[in-house]
Order: structure tokens, then C-alpha cells, then sequence
């Protein structure tokens, strides 16, 4: 499941010959030998876990490993279940496309933006039609002026035989 989990040193792993100590609740024990730690995490019955090695002195903290390994699980799922996949949508137009289909592409593009995401919207131009581009430069600004709650990340230029614009959520 989690390739990427946080290697921790525990008890007699540990090599640092003082440690800063913390408790269970993170309130400071302070600065004690490494002996003296592994007795008071004996005495209680919890692990002795560095949990910052690069500071001076490392960091430890006297808590139940696997209840620790499990919250930072826990944490980790939370972490990515917040994420928001911001992807990018295309939407593809001709020159002389007609009102329904139009229509059925603005409000395509109307979704995608209100769901978070990037719209790559495309005049794809054929044949005679690559002569006569300011009819697809016309559609790109009809359609752009047609939307809703968005702004123009990338205005509209020509890619090869396409005529290209990118658009976004305007709130955020």
C-alpha cells in the first residue's frame, strides 16, 4: 500500500548518546542520556521512537510504536483523500459549427470548470478552412464571451492546424 513510509529508529536502534525527550501528549521530558531514556520508556511500557534525528540533540519520543505507526497511516489516507485532481479538459469546436452543437460544447466546458478543472478549448480548422481563420478566431471569442465565472489563463493562438485557448475557474 504505502512504498514511500518513514523510517523511524526505535529503542536500542537509536545511536545518539542524548536525546531531548518528549511524553505521550509531546509535553518536553528534557535533554536525558539515552540509558535513561530507554529505562523510563521500560518503566511506562511504550517505545523509545526518534522521530527528528537531524536536529541537536535528536528528538525522541516515548510512545506505543505500532499506535504511532497506525495514526501516521491514518494520517497519510486523510492527507490524500483531501486532494483535488486538478486535470486538463478539452473541448473541440470547427470554425462553422452549428448553435446546438455549440451550445452543448459551452455547457460541457461550463462543467469541467466549475468541477476545478483546466479547459483546452480548440478550433480545429480543414482544407480551405486554414485560408480563412478569422472565422475560427470569431467562434473562439463567441464561445469564450458565451462562458460563465472564467478567465483566460492562455489567450487564443494557433498550434499547427488548431487555433488554442486555455481557461480556468475564475474564483478562487
Amino acid at each position: 500500500m504505502n512504498t514511500k513510509s518513514r523510517y523511524y529508529r526505535l529503542n536500542y536502534q537509536i545511536t545518539s548518546p542524548e536525546l531531548r525527550l518528549l511524553d505521550e501528549e509531546g509535553k518536553q521530558i528534557g535533554i536525558v542520556s539515552k540509558i535513561e531514556a530507554l529505562q523510563k520508556a521500560k518503566e511506562v511500557g511504550l517505545d523509545v521512537v526518534e522521530i527528528a534525528p537531524n536536529a541537536k540533540p535528536p528528538v525522541a519520543k516515548l510512545i506505543d510504536y505500532k499506535k504511532f505507526k497506525y495514526q501516521e497511516a491514518k494520517k497519510d489516507r486523510e492527507s490524500r483523500k483531501s486532494q483535488k485532481n486538478v486535470g486538463v479538459k478539452e473541448i473541440r469546436l470547427r470554425p462553422f459549427i452549428g448553435v446546438h452543437d455549440f451550445e452543448t460544447r459551452r455547457l460541457r466546458a461550463q462543467e469541467f470548470v466549475k468541477d476545478g478543472n483546466q479547459v483546452k478549448v480548440a478550433v480545429f480548422f480543414k482544407g480551405r478552412e486554414l485560408g480563412r481563420k478569422e472565422f475560427g478566431f470569431e467562434t473562439m471569442k463567441k464561445f469564450l464571451a458565451k462562458l460563465e465565472g472564467v478567465k483566460v489563463v492562455r489567450e487564443a493562438r494557433m498550434e499547427g492546424k488548431s487555433l488554442v485557448a486555455m481557461i480556468a475557474n475564475d474564483k478562487k
